[in-house]
Parts: structure tokens; sequence; C-alpha cells
């Protein structure tokens, strides 16, 4: 079982399995938006569709925050185009 947490400190929301970090997603704010700059799963994690949840997990939080999306990084540029139900986001 995997969970997205936020990590302000760090400016990156992170997954976790169990307690292991596993990912990340690095972000900075402007304004009202957040820029998403990277995003990273550790190789022993790979194929395990933890990208995916981390990615869902960060845009569900932004979405609760109230913020728009600047996709720099390819990884969130991709599943963003790949998943309508964030279209508003953008």
């Amino acid at each position: 079982m995997s969970r997205v947490v936020d990590n302000p400190d760090r400016h990156r929301y992170e997954v976790y399995v169990e307690d292991t970090l596993a990912g990340f997603a690095e972000y900075r704010h402007d304004g009202d938006r957040i820029v998403f700059t990277h995003t990273e799963v550790d190789p022993a994690f790979e194929g395990k569709g933890l990208g995916s949840a981390l990615a869902a997990g960060a845009l569900d939080a932004v979405r609760g925050r109230g913020l728009r999306v600047v996709p720099q990084c390819p990884f969130i540029a991709g599943y963003l185009a790949r998943h309508d139900e964030y279209a508003d986001l953008r």
C-alpha cells in the first residue's frame, strides 16, 4: 500500500511504500499556481504504478488547495495529457 504526502519543507510530494520513500515530485509555488519541476521514482520501485499514484495524489492535493498546475516536468505533463479528469487544473 502506498501513500502520498506533501513535504513543504523540501518542496515536494512524496510517495511511500510502508515507511520507505519510493519517489517524489518536486514543485515551486508561483502565485496561485504550483509548478512541478521534477518527478523521480526509485528504480527499486519502478513498474509498480507508484509514479501514477504519486501524480494522482499530488494533483488531488493541489486541487484541494484551489491551485492551478504548471507541468514543467515531463512526467506530470504526460500524466495530465492522459487524464482528462485533471483538465480543470491547467
